[in-house]
């Protein structure tokens, strides 16, 4: 990578200043005591204590000496140095030199020492000056020069996926921008730039478009969007031909689509002002930083540490600059970041969401080892890591946590009969089913499959808040689970009262929990123990949770031919016939809002080795919308 001029910092050391005449001193007590105020006014800025005489003997002032010491200086005027003699002046006759130390802290932190050597003379009584010549700042400068700082930039890492292979490395992209010089008709521009956008499956805020023209210089490149060169492939014949447009080629860090994963991944972009301005030791103009997700929670790691180098910076009489390197440290180029996703799961995932317009979330986790398949959020990738982080209803999801209770305390079994009617009053409040069903006396396997919310109610006096949250810990939720980066593992309602109790039970109340959070517990059902979801490997978090007991197992295996029956003969048949192995599950329809009919649409389940959750906000029941996104998921995963 090209190097570049690091950022002055601010000044540790003082500005070399002298604010006072151009009078010279001189000392009659030796050369070690005009060498000691030599560079004690070297080190404040104020020379007025030091006499001075210029290499060829004419008369120099201690201001012009300030002066040039801080043009020699240059981009290292305003770093730290320390400044110490290397032993007595060496004496002969009128003449001595001394040998000098300097220990300067590079930007970034790094060390530099060298020796110099300041050479004085003793005129008359007039006492000891110091011979001023730039060489007492570095050996090799000469009038003129100045010392610069070159940054070598570490070259930032991937984030890898389960077998190592970089997600985010660097692709081809296309910068379409318009130049003022070119434009025509710049209304007609815009109407046809945003019809090409369109077709690549993006818009552009044009809005302001016109102030920016006009306050730009005529060649002037005017961003306007980049895109993949995949996707501006797609336009080019449309866009090419525009009066006005111009393009510039480039790379850019970026995952197989813009799509994946990007609400966990975050975007590796060049520096803001921001970010510069937040970090000015480590960041310059032209880095490469992280924004959002992974990408910033391990900005260190992955961009790794620059490499410095010193330079003179000199300039010849035909006015061509050149440098001549004094110093550098090597770069140390950043470490990836290996995570569990796999990168078919996850584009099955985004595939999956990819029609839905309402927000979504999908998770799918490995059920043998818990690591973490896929994180999508949608329309689009989604901007928020709902997947991870949402705190939302999960509607009759939460059945498998509170049937699990049930059948655990051997409250009911699967064939126990449990009335399903229409509605239940608890403490004058009223809970209805969906759709104001009814089954009647069924067994409670029925209920189940059917999702039945008043036949919950009827149970949760059995079992109680103690069993509710005594389920809901066995099966993993409410932990404080690390996986490398941000995630909701859920918080259950305490059920203080019999009618939030009632509400609990079947998911309502104040239970939320995030879609990673309920893909957890189909694993957990699955597996038949809790292993909280991994996600990021290296380096590995260090408060991951412990994996939990051994779940009962009479309790797993009726509640797991329960979710079967779900697929079989329940609310969620339409996945009855996707490619692969048999699905099992369980559909949720969450209230959010009191105020509100809209309802988030959930299902969580498993197939073969992996688990799953999704969830669409406001798309109604669990069979209207998060059903066919599974069904998506499951046949593109299976192909």
């Amino acid at each position: 990578m090209p190097n570049r001029t690091w950022p002055r910092t601010a000044a540790c050391l003082a500005a070399l200043t002298l604010a006072a005449s151009g009078l010279t001193a001189c000392s009659k007590e030796g050369p070690d005591g005009a060498l000691k105020d030599f560079l004690a006014g070297w080190r404040s800025g104020n020379l007025n204590a030091v006499g001075f005489v210029a290499a060829d003997g004419g008369k120099i002032s201690a201001e012009s000496v300030v002066t040039q010491l801080q043009e020699l200086s240059g981009d290292l005027a305003k770093q730290p140095l320390v400044l110490s003699a290397a032993g007595e002046p060496k004496t002969t006759g009128n003449i001595a030199s001394s040998t000098i130390k300097l220990d300067w802290t590079l930007p970034g932190g790094a060390p530099w020492s060298y020796n110099s050597t300041v050479r004085l003379t003793k005129e008359g009584s007039d006492g000891w000056r110091v011979i001023w010549e730039p060489a007492i700042v570095q050996s090799e400068l000469a009038g003129g020069d100045r010392l610069g700082v070159r940054r070598v930039a570490a070259v930032r890492a991937p984030i890898q996926d389960a077998k190592g292979t970089p997600i985010v490395t660097p692709r081809d992209v296309v910068v379409i921008g318009v130049t003022p010089e070119k434009i025509k008709n710049l209304g007609q521009l815009q109407k046809d730039l945003q019809t090409a956008f369109k077709e690549a499956g993006t818009t552009v805020d044009m809005s302001n478009l016109a102030d920016r023209v006009k306050n730009a210089d005529a060649g002037a490149f005017i961003e306007l969007i980049t895109l993949r060169r995949t996707d501006y492939d797609k336009i080019r014949g449309q866009v090419r031909p525009l009066a006005g447009t111009v393009f510039r080629e480039e790379k850019r860090e970026l995952a197989p689509s813009r799509a994946f994963a990007r609400a966990l991944l975050g975007s590796a972009d060049q520096a803001t002002r921001e970010d510069i301005d937040a970090n000015p030791e480590a960041i310059a103009q032209g880095d490469i930083v992280g924004h959002g997700g992974l990408q910033q929670r391990y900005d260190t790691q992955l961009r790794g540490t620059a490499g410095v180098s010193v330079v003179i910076s000199r300039v010849a009489a035909d006015g061509t600059a050149s440098d001549t390197q004094l110093y550098s440290t090597k770069p140390v180029d950043g470490k990836p970041i290996k995570l569990t996703l796999d990168a078919a799961v996850q584009n099955a995932a985004d595939a999956a969401l990819a029609t839905q317009k309402q927000a979504s979330s999908l998770v799918a986790i490995k059920v043998s080892d818990g690591a973490v398949l896929a994180v999508a959020n949608g329309p689009d990738g989604g901007a928020v890591n709902t997947a991870l982080t949402g705190q939302v209803a999960p509607g009759s999801t939460f059945k498998a946590v509170s049937t699990y209770g049930l059948l655990q305390k051997k409250l009911v079994t699967a064939d126990t009969v449990v009335p399903c009617p229409r509605t239940r009053t608890v403490n004058g409040r009223e809970f209805r089913n969906s759709n104001n069903s009814s089954l009647g006396r069924v067994q409670f396997h029925t209920d189940f499959a059917k999702s039945c919310n008043t036949a919950f109610v009827e149970l949760a006096p059995k079992l109680g808040a103690a069993g509710l949250a005594e389920a809901a810990t066995a099966l993993g939720l409410g932990g404080q689970w690390d996986m490398g980066i941000e995630s909701f593992s859920g918080k259950v309602s305490p059920a203080g009262n019999p009618t939030e109790l009632a509400a609990a039970t079947f998911g309502q109340g104040t239970t939320t929990v995030s879609p990673v959070a309920m893909a957890s517990v189909a694993a957990a059902i699955a597996r038949g123990q809790f292993k909280q979801p991994k996600l990021v490997l290296e380096p590995a978090p260090t408060k991951a949770v412990p994996d939990g007991p051994q779940l009962d197992a009479g309790a797993v295996q009726a509640l797991r031919a329960m979710m079967r029956e779900v697929v079989t003969s329940g609310t969620g048949t339409a996945l009855g016939n996707v490619e692969g192995k048999p699905v099992s599950g369980k559909t949720g329809t969450a209230e959010f809002d009191n105020e509100s009919k809209d309802t988030h649409s959930w299902f969580i389940g498993f197939q073969g080795d992996v688990a799953f959750a999704v969830m669409v906000q406001k798309g109604g029941s669990g069979a209207e919308a998060a059903v066919p996104v599974v069904e998506t998921f499951l046949n593109a995963l299976n192909k």
